[in-house]
């Protein structure tokens, strides 16, 4: 049985690169509460969701901040997924951080890492996500493409000698906030995770738009981790072709795509070892505050109907159709399937 997470940040004030807010603050521990009506079984965090102005703060403070974040998920029944540091929005990584040509600008993302793998003790997960958005250039002359990998593999190297227990997911995109990322595809991270002090400790993260944005097929890549048993999360959502990273609802543009992307997963029985499927999505700006949370609920129903297409799916006549090398045959089954025809 599949187990869905969240993030706070999915819920939102509306404001964009081209606009304000458009709707209230909602408080997190009412998202927390909806998140839980809604039938989510985790929490996405970053660190400072979880602490807020953390770089004000000693280690000790900000493990007893977390430590209170831990009892409110207690309280509504709900687990913590990951903690990933967000590095992309601090002064200190706007040439990156692992990556920065800054040794004072790596020292502190290395910190923030470190807290954060604190942070997730504390909340009571074992996971990081390196969601690597500054990791890079935009000027490809700025950065050597070598230096910079072997930068990213030892700041993951400090993280895995800090603590023996944490695991890495990296979450992969091609490219936004920066055009060059050092780690633009799943088979980017498990290179990374290869060369790493310890890669049984090193996995992957796939984002349904972040494969789209690399002009790949999201069930391809989630199956290329899966083969590799290196698929850790998923992020469900959609992508009107190599855009922005639009985060739009699961299925909205591509419901054959939504579909085989819940197929793999159950195929291979992902949920079974403690992973979570998660939703990454954005609420249209145009909503108001009260409907802030419409886009979760539309895109956790569409991942459950997927749910149960892919459990009425006909093995044996698409194995027929395989056999016959019917695929004519077999891709009006699957689109009738969809259409809700079968």
């Amino acid at each position: 049985m599949f187990k869905y997470s969240v993030g706070p940040w999915n819920v939102h004030e509306g404001a964009d690169a081209y606009g304000p807010a458009t709707r209230e603050t909602i408080s997190f521990e009412d998202k927390i509460k909806q998140f839980k009506e809604i039938g989510f079984d985790a929490i996405q965090f970053h660190d400072d969701d979880a602490v807020p102005n953390m770089n004000n703060m000693t280690e000790a403070e900000i493990i007893e901040e977390a430590k209170k974040v831990k009892a409110l998920l207690d309280k509504y029944d709900l687990k913590a997924e990951f903690v990933a540091p967000r590095l992309w929005m601090d002064p200190h990584t706007i040439d990156g951080g692992f990556t920065s040509n800054c040794d004072s600008d790596r020292e502190f993302a290395i910190w923030r890492a470190l807290r954060s793998i604190d942070i997730a003790n504390a909340l009571g997960c074992d996971k990081i996500v390196l969601w690597l958005a500054r990791e890079g250039t935009i000027c490809p002359e700025s950065k050597s493409p070598v230096e910079i990998v072997k930068k990213l593999v030892d700041a993951v190297n400090t993280m895995l000698a800090y603590d023996k227990n944490i695991k890495i997911m990296i979450e992969t995109k091609p490219n936004e906030p920066i055009d060059r990322s050092v780690c633009p595809t799943l088979g980017h991270a498990m290179a990374i995770s290869a060369a790493s002090i310890d890669p049984s400790r090193v996995g992957g993260l796939l984002e349904t738009a972040h494969a789209v944005l690399a002009g790949l097929d999201p069930a391809s890549e989630m199956g290329f981790a899966l083969a590799m048993n290196k698929l850790w999360s998923v992020h469900l959502n959609d992508q009107n072709g190599m855009k922005f990273d639009q985060d739009k609802n699961f299925g909205a543009e591509n419901l054959r795509s939504a579909f085989n992307q819940i197929k793999v997963l159950k195929e291979n029985n992902f949920c079974e070892n403690g992973e979570y499927i998660g939703l990454d999505v954005k609420c249209m700006r145009t909503q108001s505050t009260a409907e802030s949370f419409e886009h979760l609920k539309t895109s956790l129903k569409v991942a459950k109907a997927m749910e149960e297409k892919v459990e009425r799916y006909d093995y044996a006549y698409a194995e027929k159709c395989i056999a016959e090398r019917n695929y004519e045959k077999l891709e009006m089954y699957v689109l009738e399937l969809i259409m809700g025809l079968k």
